[in-house]
């Protein structure tokens, strides 16, 4: 699976709220950065995977819409809207990198 494809099957579990296909896409280090924090504020899958579960997937009206996506090797950035969380919308740059198929490393960067 090519970056790109591994980042849309993560987007449409995401969708669909699918926790175990969703967190299937993330290595079992994972770390999610926020900047300007220097530091992750979630490590691991089993963490990665509990915030999903009890703070996103959880929330009905939860959407993500794509705006614009590019790829640049083994990262992938998105342009978002995630639905569901506030009015309005947020609007996030989310920068995947993948290694050994699986995504490493998450930065969220919201507007």
């Amino acid at each position: 699976m090519t970056p790109l494809q591994l980042i849309q099957a993560q987007f449409e579990a995401y969708n669909a709220r699918d926790l175990a296909a969703f967190v299937a896409c993330y290595s079992d280090s994972v770390q999610v950065f926020r900047p300007p924090s220097p530091l992750p504020t979630m490590v691991g899958k089993a963490a990665f995977a509990e915030f999903y579960e009890t703070q996103r997937f959880n929330r009905p009206a939860l959407k993500a819409e794509l705006v614009n996506r590019m790829a640049l090797g083994n990262t992938v950035i998105d342009h978002e809207h995630i639905h569901g969380i506030g009015e309005p919308p947020l609007e996030m740059a989310v920068v995947y990198l993948v290694q050994d198929d699986l995504i490493q490393t998450v930065h969220a960067y919201p507007a």
